[in-house]
Parts: C-alpha cells; structure tokens; sequence
C-alpha cells in the first residue's frame, strides 16, 4: 500500500479506466464507439458544438461525472450509495476532502439514459441479435429519458458547490465491475441448480451481509431445484432496468438464467412466461460490491474511505 496523494481529477480518470477494463465489451468495440462520437461531434456546426457535452469525447460512462472539484488533495474520502446534502453536510463535518457517490446525479442522472446503449451490446453476446436488441432498447431508452427529464437534477451538486465539497460519483464503472466480478465467478463455479447459484452469492462478504439484514439474494422467477441452463448477468450494469419484452428473445437465444440487482413486477412476469429463472443479487448489496472494488484501489494508493448512505463496505486489500 502506498502513501499517494490523489486529485479529484486522478480518482475520475481511474473511475474511467477500471470502467473500460471491466467493461463486459471487448475495448476495441468501445473504441469504434468512441470514434464514432468523435466523428459525429467534428460534423457539429460551431453553435451546435456550444451545447455538446466535450466529457463524451474521453468518458464512454456520462452517468459518471465530477460534480464539483475544490482542488483540494485527497487523503479521505466519504463514499456512499446514495449522496445527498445531508451526507455533504456530514463530510463537511468530518473533515474528509471529498465526496463519492454511486448512483446519478446532476449532468451524470441526466445522461442515465445514454449508457442503456451499453446493454444491447452485451445482450447481443448472449445471442440476441443485435437489431432485435436495438429495436426493444430504443424504446426502453425512451422511457427512462422522458421519466428522469422533470427531476431537480442540479440540487446536490449545488449544495456540493456552496459547502465547497468536492462530489464525484461512479455509476457504470463501479457497475461493470460487479457484472465482471459475477460472470467470472459463475464462469469459475459453473453452478447447476438455481440454489446453487443462491448458496454462491451468499458466500459473497456484501451478499452474506445483505441476507442478515433480510435483503439477501432472492429467487424471482423459477424454482430452487431448476437446472440453470445459459447463465447470463445481462441485468448488473447497463444504466438501470431494460425491456420487459426482451426475455422472450433471450429464452430464444438459450438463456436459461438471469442475474439481475432488481426487477420490476412487469419484468419477473415477462421472465417467467418465458420460462426463464431470475435470481435477484441484491440492489444496494450489488453496488456495494462494484463500489468497493473501485474504493480498494483508492485504499492501495492510501487513501481512506469512510462508508455512508447504505454502503456494504468490505475490502479486498490484502493488509
């Protein structure tokens, strides 16, 4: 463990770079995604380019953003699921010089929506065709564009700004490292039954936690003693829930089993006409884990994290 001092700046670019590692797609796809942005924004006209977020030439996750840079250095850190003035006003009061939120917010909520291309590609994996993904995306997309467009996006990261609090917060890459985190692990384990998928996760420090609080991983669709079949972790990362009429296609494609953080009523009953077995991880435990596999390599550069706001905080740092 080293003794580094880190800027604002330094913990987004690593947010950035575990991301793509981790992404579930090969980096040259990102890459051909990248350009392709590039390309689009150098066809802009000059006032057209006055409104284009410059963040998406370098930063392939937009629902992960700095909300606010003191320029402070950091040494601690305050990390939570969920980050609101309280928390900021707690941090203030602690002393730490920065903020790290997981889920949205500010320009990063705003843009939630442009990350759900992200699931098309990995579903496509799966063997879904990918203009059939596409097509029961887009409306999805749409969906969840239209539902974040009235909410007060900018109150946190003001309140961050008045008290002078630095505000980071990391959505998708945390996300892509908890989806890499369980495909190895299933991969690993190749379990057979669906309890033996349960009894996997539960040994998992973040889903052991969780189950003794009484939000353990759960069975939504199928039953304990179903054979898995194709076990796909379509539902970890990807911005938030998908298309309830995609299971269809994924039953069709051989997915025999899904892992998701959540699901929605209208989805587990999309899932089960299709026949297909839906274990539930754990929402806050789920991003516990991809939040602290992000913070442990904060913690190897000697930075100290001081878990909140629902965080599972367990390190993997060898001491």
């Amino acid at each position: 463990m080293t003794n580094d001092i880190m800027t604002l700046q330094q913990i987004y670019k690593l947010a950035v770079d575990l991301g793509i590692k981790n992404d579930l797609r090969p980096k040259s796809e990102i890459d051909k995604k990248m350009a392709r942005i590039k390309k689009q924004y150098e066809k802009l006209s000059k006032e057209e380019k006055e409104f284009f977020d410059k963040e998406r030439l370098s930063n392939p996750y937009m629902d992960s953003r700095i909300h606010f840079d003191s320029g402070k250095n950091i040494k601690r850190v305050m990390a939570g699921i969920d980050i609101d003035t309280g928390e900021l006003m707690m941090a203030k009061q602690l002393g730490v010089d920065a903020v790290i939120a997981h889920h949205p917010i500010g320009k990063g909520l705003a843009a939630l929506d442009d990350v759900m291309h992200l699931q098309s590609d990995v579903l496509s994996q799966y063997g879904v065709p990918i203009n059939v993904a596409e097509g029961l995306m887009h409306l999805r997309i749409s969906e969840v564009a239209r539902g974040i467009n009235p909410i007060n996006h900018f109150k946190v990261p003001m309140a961050s700004d008045l008290l002078k609090m630095s505000l980071i917060n990391v959505h998708t890459p945390a996300d892509n490292m908890v989806a890499t985190f369980l495909k190895k692990l299933i991969d690993k384990e190749k379990p057979e039954y669906m309890e033996d998928i349960l009894e996997l996760l539960e040994k998992v420090p973040e889903y052991n936690e969780a189950k003794k609080q009484g939000i353990g991983p759960t069975l939504f669709s199928g039953k304990k003693h179903n054979r898995t079949g194709k076990i796909a972790v379509t539902e970890i990362t990807g911005g938030t829930e998908g298309s309830e009429k995609i299971y269809e296609k994924m039953a069709n494609a051989g997915v025999g089993t899904i892992i998701a953080m959540h699901q929605s009523d209208k989805h587990r009953e999309a899932a089960e006409k299709a026949h297909i077995n839906v274990v539930i991880a754990g929402h806050i435990s789920s991003d516990s884990i991809g939040m602290n596999l992000f913070l442990d390599e904060l913690e190897k550069k000697g930075i100290e994290i001081i878990p909140c706001s629902g965080l599972i905080r367990y390190s993997r740092v060898k001491k």
